[in-house]
């Protein structure tokens, strides 16, 4: 560094810290826009920060009602008078109000199970050749070498032959058996063979009606047999879910001589209390929505005030307590109907007294409004979508004539040919009720298929539109995320400026330094000469 320099380091020339001076200047001009800058990004995230808070909210809201509702306490169910032995459950979307049957159970499906005799070890040869089983599908061949010629073995290959039979393993205090199993019903019955004059051992693994010294049968093959209001009804298994129609029942026992009894049970009182529940729910969402658009002065009001997706948000929601949520039937359709109000302040409340009304007088319409239902007016139609996976409405079906000959189902959808599958009628791409599969069980002119949201359906519906790619949420996030961006440029222009005008006073104040020293050379110069005239005329 140059003696010059190190002079102006030091503020040799004018004896002031030029750098410290520099930098105070600097930075008072770059301080208010600074300042600025950081209120515009402050006040930025605190509305990125609000809308993912009410975003995250109406999510909640949605799924907790959602829970509710798929949890089954707003449905009706059936009751068993002896539910050890069956049980029933109600159907999604099933309306079973008027529910009353007498059920009989004579017996239950069983499997038939035969198990072999048993052998010290699951490791002794069981004898090779061939074993046949043989079921309503056909016969089905395994081949014993003495690769597999074990029980375990033997058991490997029964159950990859494809015959629909489960072989396993059982060791016991007397050894280890063969334990082969089918499937219920009596259709399901089989038999295992082995070619005549076997005699490697294998022949101890035989069962059928003329077979001597083979397995034992330790279960028969046999339907389930059960009489519903005096009609009997015969099935291969224990589950029946065309017995009632709407209830799914699941045999226990055979009670034979018993009639048990089915009726309803309803969620009159979970009912009650959930419409309690929402609107509760429904005016703390609001509140945090007016809070968070709450208009002020001098900046003083919410950090989202004005902003169209919240805007859209809670018109929607306004309207929640007037959607239609049931077409149906002479039954409310709306919750205004059953005594949800709307109040001045935009806030829902409860006209108890109307609500019990209305649980009283239409229980079934009442329950209707939360729970989505479908419903097909001809019963040669049956709908076979996944509950909420149509959008809601009303749609006509027409001119379906079913599978026949080979040749698929077909019919008309609201005018336009829906695509046939088998028995089956499924909405084309581009359909309002994209997701539809019918089942064809016959010729129908005309019918209408009902898709009802309920009030989670609805309230899921306000939160998709809102969430959908072009909605109002996403246009917000894009105004934000253009907000942040156009705060990143502006802070990064003054910084361009600030070191720009930095550089200035400090180009500035250098040559003022420099003039100074050079003043101050002069001055020491003169000083110098002066005083050797002076000396020199003494």
């Amino acid at each position: 560094m140059s003696t010059s320099s190190i002079g102006f380091a030091l503020g040799a020339g004018s004896g002031l810290d030029i750098k410290s001076l520099v930098d105070g200047l600097a930075a008072a001009a770059k301080a208010p826009k600074e300042a600025l800058i950081v209120k515009r990004e402050q006040a930025n995230a605190a509305k990125v920060s609000t809308l993912a808070s009410v975003s995250n909210a109406i999510d909640s809201f949605a799924a907790a009602l959602s829970g509710l509702i798929s949890g089954g306490s707003l449905f009706s169910q059936p009751s068993v008078s002896d539910p050890s032995v069956f049980t029933a459950v109600a159907k999604p979307g099933a309306r079973i109000g008027n529910l009353s049957a007498s059920v009989e159970v004579m017996q239950i499906a069983q499997a038939q199970t035969v198990a072999s005799v048993p052998l010290a070890n699951r490791a002794d040869p069981v004898g090779q050749g061939e074993l046949t089983i043989t079921t309503a599908s056909g016969s089905f061949t395994v081949t014993i070498d003495e690769a597999n010629d074990n029980l375990d073995g033997l058991a490997r290959a029964i159950n990859a032959s494809g015959a629909g039979v489960t072989a396993s393993v059982v060791t016991g205090v007397d050894g280890a058996r063969l334990v082969v199993k089918g499937a219920t019903g009596e259709a399901n019955a089989f038999t295992l063979s082995v070619p005549d004059g076997t005699d490697s051992g294998l022949e101890r693994f035989a069962f059928g009606p003329s077979v001597v010294g083979g397995m034992t049968q330790a279960q028969p093959a046999q339907d389930a047999v059960v009489v519903v209001d005096g009609v009997q009804v015969r099935r291969a298994t224990n589950s029946f879910s065309d017995l009632i129609d709407g209830v799914q029942i699941d045999l226990k026992r055979a009670a034979p001589g018993q009639a048990v009894a089915v009726g309803v049970t309803r969620p009159t009182e979970a009912i009650g209390q959930a419409v309690q529940d929402f609107v509760a729910a429904y005016n703390e969402l609001m509140a945090m929505i007016a809070e968070a658009t709450r208009p002020g002065v001098n900046g003083e009001g919410g950090p989202l005030r004005g902003d169209l997706g919240l805007r859209e948000m809670q018109r929607q929601l306004a309207q929640l307590p007037s959607t239609m949520l049931a077409s149906e039937g002479t039954g409310p359709k709306t919750l205004a109907e059953i005594g949800v109000r709307t109040n001045r302040d935009g806030t829902l409340g409860v006209n108890v007294g109307q609500l019990q009304q209305a649980l009283a007088s239409d229980p079934d319409g009442v329950e209707a409004l939360f729970n989505p239902t479908q419903h097909s007016s001809s019963a040669f139609l049956t709908i076979k979508s996944a509950m909420g996976s149509v959008k809601p409405g009303v749609y006509t079906v027409a001119d379906v004539v079913p599978a026949v000959d080979g040749n698929p189902a077909s019919g008309m959808l609201n005018g336009v040919a829906m695509t046939g599958v088998g028995v089956n009628l499924v909405a084309r791409a581009g359909s309002p009720a994209i997701g539809l599969i019918l089942g064809v069980g016959g010729a129908v002119g005309s019918a209408t298929i009902t898709i009802d949201p309920g009030l989670g359906g609805a309230l899921q519906g306000i939160r998709d539109a809102l969430r959908a790619r072009g909605g109002p949420f996403e246009g917000s996030n894009d105004r934000l995320r253009a907000e942040a961006k156009k705060i990143a440029e502006d802070r990064e222009q003054l910084e361009t400026r600030s070191d720009k005008y930095y550089n200035q006073l400090l180009s500035t104040f250098t040559s003022m330094e420099r003039r100074v020293s050079s003043f101050k050379a002069t001055q020491s110069y003169l000083d110098q000469q002066i005083k050797m005239w002076t000396n020199g005329r003494d």
